[in-house]
């Protein structure tokens, strides 16, 4: 072994052995329990690892290999997502940068080409990565969301739900990215707080009407003043005093001059503005709603770049053409970008005199993600799946506790979006994805299948009639609701292997994700799979049993982690290290405002003055687990990452003294950093083959406390508190192993006088305790355990090719010694009172002392007699000795183990001129406060007043001094003495 732990130079090496070996497979020799799976969240495609990432595939990981060595088929299944927009833009900008024609220039199939060729040379950069994690994930399963079997199944669901009247076409109002010219999620919009204005506009009443107050126009306010050219009706409170006798009454919309109803909604609140809203129902969600409780017809003002239209388009609520409203749009606003129409719409008013007032005001602006642009809603032609009808099997699927939430409480965050679901827009405006299996003939009639010629022969379409196929393609988030069933190869159950890994892995066990794609990933799984996923009975299966939902990882401060903060940390720097110059780069190398990019710098160079040292995975994975509070964020804590990288030191250099006290200095250093070979006299020596071996009182400690460490972690592992699980190994090896047990094995290793036998159970013991140790913490430090592992493995008798598919320990119960625990922690006490005492004083470690014990009871005096030889060594003693009733005792310092007194004589070790200093100032200091309250009793005016408990008290204080000064007095004589 190398005489210092080098991660860099066990782990790749480990990780290329394991994969080439096959070791992740689910289907291996040993491997005949039960299956368990776990899918990994799809990465997109176009990403890259970072905090998260490596925190949640630590979790699926370590879980993962915890199944596996209890000899699970244990399936971790992999796979990235198209990433629809994303990786179209990617592609995009690497044509314009390379002076390449765009993708209108090159057209649809030319454009996908340059996609996939795009994904083969640069798509993997994320699954490199998680190798450098150590995830021991089924690579030959690797799945890709529009690899040719996973687009068979998304065809499958759309076609299967289009025939099941689950899914249509609409129109409906969406998110409208006016730069990417496609609908977006709500979990593609960033909602950004922005200054802004509320512009207060006067709307006249027709036909000479007045309100209450004698006015002749209503006020109403608004942040979009453009979007009013699409204006159908105006909206009060039905109990508005002000205005209720006006509802069904109409106003004149200023500039375009059309009549629009006054209408009574609760939408309209009378304590807030003016008690009026504007209902522009084809660009606004709320009030879109109000349109269609109204029965107000929409209309759509916005081209698709978000320009105002020559021509308005007008839509009854059902999403019909309307005939009936004849609406046009003044000739100056037309073709005007919508802000600029802002402006133009805003001073037109103000010129008119209908221009009430502008107040400054706070504001929620959406932007789309990818396009940076503020978003607009926009009625469109869009699928949409009947998602209330899915949603009821997947409440009840959580309440009836199919499906548990860890933590319990996010089951709430689930219902509350389940409970008030809105039918889900599943199509996109892109060519980079699962294009939609619909197509259209001249008079717009669709026809829905698995291609074009499936089409025309179910519906007996004659060879003229002209077909084209929707461009839309599907949200990524259609393909990914897929993720569980679709990954084993389903539709195709036909396949023998298709069904039995369906039979065998699904439903998957857990589910590792955040809490924000609850509604977006984990609901729409649960749907989709209870919906087309059947058991023998027909019941519908869920996909997981388990969701288990981690928090966001922060900066030390709390701070969400993003580029603009300039506060990412990148897991593969943890790992490898990087220096400062790199980092700064790294951080602000690519930013367009100098500002920022200083201010950024300015912060990094604080924070990692000398960069960040390379820690090694292992640390990483260990400190990401021990931070693992369920379901709360993460502070990150670069000290903790220090302290679990000097944790694996730790195990790596008790590792080494183990194999000194068994091969010897010489045969450890012969080995030249790699293994040492291991022989016949070695094994005997740790009695591998049955030789006679004596335990000692530590050796039968250690084993029993393993005991309780392995029954613990195996708990917490079950139960997934990852951070007691790391807890319960850190104190276990660190504290226990380490600490304690290392050095209480030297006085029987080094003891000329002690026999083979007791050498033999000792050495054994060390062995055996390490190599349960490495089989305990594998599923969290993968890397170096396996290492260590192939050390020891055949001094402890054990065999095998790997850690990973080693038997993960389990408790013995009677291998508990509850005796013992109670003498080693007696002896811990003992040893940890005269280390105290050492420190107080200032003894130096290696100064050897005298001790006394007093006060002790028959189990005090046995403890003692038993394990002198442990005293006297661990301890640095040169005498022990009892003190009986009536001897003196000489000037000491003390310390209490229960009611025995631990005492260390002060002759020897002090410094008896600067000792009788220190006593004569406190006598001093005490004098002054005696003499302070003998004043105070010795003033009539005092005593006279004074209530007789206070006096008393005052006496009892003096008492208390005198007595104090005389002890010290007694101590200074003592010293002076020695």
């Amino acid at each position: 072994m190398d005489k210092t732990y080098k991660p860099s130079a066990i782990e790749q090496s480990w990780y290329q052995e394991w994969e080439q070996k096959g070791y992740f497979k689910p289907y291996q020799e040993g491997l005949d329990g039960d299956g368990y799976s776990i899918m990994i969240p799809p990465p997109n495609v176009t990403g890259s690892l970072h905090m998260g990432h490596a925190f949640q595939h630590t979790i699926q990981d370590a879980l993962t290999r915890y199944k596996r060595m209890q000899g699970q088929k244990a399936l971790w299944q992999v796979g990235t997502d198209h990433a629809g927009i994303a990786t179209q833009m990617v592609v995009e900008r690497k044509l314009a940068a390379e002076n390449q024609p765009d993708r209108h220039e090159l057209g649809r199939e030319k454009f996908l080409e340059k996609v996939w060729e795009w994904k083969e040379q640069s798509g993997g950069t994320i699954t490199s990565q998680m190798r450098r994690l150590g995830n021991s994930v089924d690579w030959e399963t690797e799945r890709f969301t529009m690899d040719d079997g996973f687009y068979k199944a998304v065809q499958e669901v759309f076609i299967r739900l289009y025939k099941d009247g689950l899914i249509y076409r609409g129109k409906r109002l969406v998110n409208w990215d006016p730069k990417l010219h496609t609908a977006i999620s709500d979990l593609e919009v960033e909602n950004k707080d922005k200054k802004g204005h509320m512009w207060h506009l006067r709307y006249p009443l027709a036909d000479g009407l007045k309100t209450s107050e004698g006015k002749d126009y209503i006020v109403v306010a608004t942040t979009r003043p453009e979007t009013m050219l699409g204006d159908t009706g105006v909206a009060v409170n039905p109990e508005d005093p002000r205005y209720k006798d006006l509802i069904g009454k109409d106003i004149v919309l200023p500039l375009v001059d059309r009549r629009i109803p006054i209408v009574g909604d609760e939408h309209a609140d009378m304590d807030k503005g003016t008690g009026a809203v504007k209902v522009t129902p084809a660009h606004d969600f709320n009030d879109y709603e109000v349109g269609k409780r109204c029965s107000l017809p929409m209309i759509n003002i916005f081209t698709f770049n978000a320009d105002v239209r020559d021509v308005p388009q007008v839509f009854n609520t059902d999403g019909s053409v309307n005939e009936d409203v004849k609406a046009s749009i003044p000739e100056k606003y037309r073709g005007m970008e919508r802000f600029a129409a802002r402006k133009a719409i805003v001073a037109d008013f103000e010129a008119a005199g209908l221009l009430d007032e502008i107040k400054d005001h706070d504001l929620t602006v959406p932007y789309g993600d990818r396009g940076g642009v503020v978003i607009e809603p926009m009625l469109t032609d869009q699928w949409y799946v009947d998602a209330k009808t899915l949603a009821k099997p997947a409440i009840e699927a959580v309440e009836n506790g199919d499906i548990q939430f860890v933590p319990k409480n996010y089951e709430n965050m689930y219902f509350s979006w389940m409970r008030d679901i809105q039918d889900w827009c599943i199509s996109r405006q892109l060519w980079w994805g699962h294009r939609i299996p619909a197509w259209y003939d001249e008079e717009g009639n669709v026809y829905v299948g698995h291609d074009e010629a499936e089409v025309r022969a179910a519906n007996k379409l004659a060879d003229d009639v002209e077909l084209v196929q929707d461009e839309d393609v599907l949200d990524t988030w259609f393909s990914s609701a897929l993720w569980t069933f679709g990954t084993l190869g389903w539709p195709n159950l036909d396949d023998p292997e298709v069904a039995k890994r369906m039979l065998d892995f699904h439903p998957t066990d857990v589910l590792v994700t955040g809490f924000d794609i609850i509604f977006f990933w984990v609901a729409r799984m649960i749907m989709m799979t209870m919906h087309f996923i059947k058991d023998d009975d027909g019941k519908p299966q869920v996909p997981f049993k388990t969701v288990y939902v981690t928090g966001l990882i922060r900066d030390e401060v709390g701070q969400k982690m993003s580029k603009s903060k300039g506060n990412v940390l990148d897991p593969l720097d943890m790992i490898d290290g990087i220096s400062l110059d790199d980092l700064m780069e790294k951080r602000t190398g690519n930013m367009m405002q100098p500002q920022l990019a200083e201010k950024i710098g300015k912060r990094t160079k604080k924070e990692f003055p000398e960069g960040i040292a390379p820690h090694g995975t292992d640390a990483l994975r260990f400190t990401l687990a021990a931070m693992a509070s369920t379901g709360r964020d993460i502070n990150w804590d670069m000290k903790r990452l220090e302290g679990y990288r000097n944790f694996c030191n730790k195990l790596w250099n008790a590792s080494r003294y183990v194999m000194l006290s068994v091969a010897g200095e010489e045969a450890v250093e012969n080995a030249d950093g790699g293994l040492i070979e291991i022989t016949d006299a070695m094994k005997a020596a740790c009695g591998v083959n049955g030789e006679d071996a004596a335990l000692s009182l530590a050796d039968r400690w250690i084993i029993s406390r393993l005991q309780r460490a392995e029954s613990e972690v195996r708990r917490h592992m079950d139960q997934y508190r990852f951070d007691m699980a790391a807890q319960t190994l850190y104190e276990f090896i660190w504290n226990e192993y380490c600490d304690w047990y290392l050095e209480l094995s030297k006085p029987v290793l080094w003891d000329e006088n002690a026999t083979e036998e007791e050498k033999r159970g000792t050495r054994g013991t060390l062995v055996r305790v390490l190599e349960a140790i490495l089989r305990l913490a594998h599923p969290i430090i993968p890397f170096i355990t396996e290492s260590i592992w192939h050390q020891v493995k055949d001094l402890a008798g054990k065999s095998g090719d790997t850690i990973m598919l080693a038997a993960y320990p389990e408790p013995q119960e009677a291998l508990i010694d509850e005796g013992a625990e109670a003498d080693i922690e007696w002896l811990q006490n003992v040893i940890t009172a005269v280390r105290n005492i050492r420190a107080e004083k200032n003894i130096a470690p290696g100064f050897e002392l005298e001790l006394l014990f007093k006060n002790g009871g028959d189990e005090d005096f046995r403890r003692a007699e038993e394990n002198q030889a442990f005293l006297m060594k661990l301890a640095k003693l040169n005498k022990l000795t009892w003190l009986n009733e009536g001897d003196e005792e000489p000037m000491s310092v003390t310390q209490l183990v229960g009611d025995m007194e631990v005492l260390v004589p002060m002759a020897g070790f002090i410094d008896k001129d600067a000792e009788v200093a220190r006593l004569a100032k406190s006598i001093e200091k005490l004098g002054k406060e005696l003499e302070r309250v003998q004043n105070k009793l010795g003033n009539p005016g005092f005593v006279d007043k004074a209530p007789e408990a206070v006096i008393e008290k005052e006496k009892e204080k003096a008492a208390g001094f005198e007595r104090d000064i005389a002890k010290l007095n007694d101590q200074i004589e003592k010293i002076k003495a020695l």
